[in-house]
């Protein structure tokens, strides 16, 4: 089978890579020849649905040059992993509706079908929670549409909360106050608001309240209003923590709730807010769940083996487990 796809009317080079990595990309991933003369790229092979494949990945990525983007290599990646899993519509329909948010120091924007749904929950509702694994862009994206909101001014401040529960490390062998101490659980907080803003304009706005970066207990006896509110690392926060934050939500406030629930830190694993509220919070207006998995990390393609082969670990020693009882 033999498939013709014309890309004249755009640069091939943001759609090829520097020296055809993204061609070769697609050639490592299929057995099927693709060959790039010009504006012209020609699909040879003896699969029939193996070059359809092909083709829907290119003409993706032309598309998305075609708005203005230069393909990288996770954008051919992510295409890859969408067809060959069945999923091409559901890519189509993707990339046709950009997300993209604005009011920031550099756009942002969705990179995944899982991180579009999760962008467009927190624009439709008040509360969203959002659960997956490491490098699925829980709190940047929340941080992003946290910065846009009050940049559009729909919002007064953000206030950004974090659990302060120790890994593995006692925080009283550590050097400092306590504020130093707490410091590193507040870090990665810091680092999303930097890549959204100028640092110095991190530094006023933190410097005035307009941003707050604080423990989870920081939050008790608050009430919050016109605020864009986010608890980070919610797996962490026991159940009377997590009724405590959600009920600090005041007029005009939205809150997003972001974890990973197989990175619980406490004592007791089922003692986790973020694991109850699944079925306390499950039916009620206006509040949005969101599960976020393997194929919306966008960190290093390593880390998504990582994660499969933890699922995998666990899994067979629940089923270990089974046997002998």
């Amino acid at each position: 089978m033999k498939r013709k796809i014309s890309v004249e009317d755009i640069d091939a080079v943001h759609l090829y890579g520097r020296n055809d990595a993204n061609l070769r990309l697609i050639h490592d991933a299929f057995a099927a020849r693709v060959t790039a003369r010009g504006g012209e790229i020609t699909i040879v092979g003896d699969d029939d649905a193996e070059v359809q494949q092909i083709e829907a990945v290119l003409t993706e990525m032309a598309n998305l040059v075609r708005r203005g983007r230069t393909v990288r290599r996770e954008d051919v990646e992510y295409a890859i992993r969408m067809v060959t899993s069945d999923r091409g519509e559901e890519l189509s329909r993707f990339y046709a509706g950009g997300t993209r948010l604005q009011g920031l120091k550099k756009p942002v924007e969705p990179k995944t079908v899982g991180q579009k749904k999760y962008v467009e929950a927190m624009q439709e509702h008040d509360i969203v929670v959002s659960i997956g694994p490491a490098g699925t862009g829980k709190t940047y994206l929340a941080v992003a549409m946290a910065v846009a909101a009050l940049r559009l001014k729909e919002v007064e401040r953000i206030v950004l909360v974090r659990p302060a529960v120790e890994a593995g490390e006692s925080l009283g062998y550590l050097p400092g106050d306590y504020q130093e101490k707490i410091a590193p659980y507040l870090r990665p907080l810091y680092d999303a608001l930097r890549d959204m803003m100028d640092y110095e304009k991190v530094k006023r706005l933190t410097e005035i309240g307009t941003i707050e970066v604080i423990p989870l207990a920081y939050m008790r006896g608050r009430t919050l209003n016109d605020a864009f509110v986010i608890l980070d690392e919610a797996q962490n926060s026991t159940m009377p923590q997590m009724k405590m934050f959600l009920t600090r939500l005041g007029f005009n406030s939205r809150a997003v709730v972001t974890g990973d629930i197989t990175q619980i830190d406490l004592a007791n694993s089922e003692m986790s807010g973020l694991v109850r509220i699944q079925e306390i919070l499950d039916d009620i207006r206006g509040i949005e769940f969101v599960y976020l998995n393997e194929s919306d990390v966008v960190r290093h393609r390593l880390v998504r083996e990582i994660i499969k082969a933890f699922e995998r670990y666990a899994k067979t020693r629940e089923e270990r487990a089974r046997e002998d009882d």
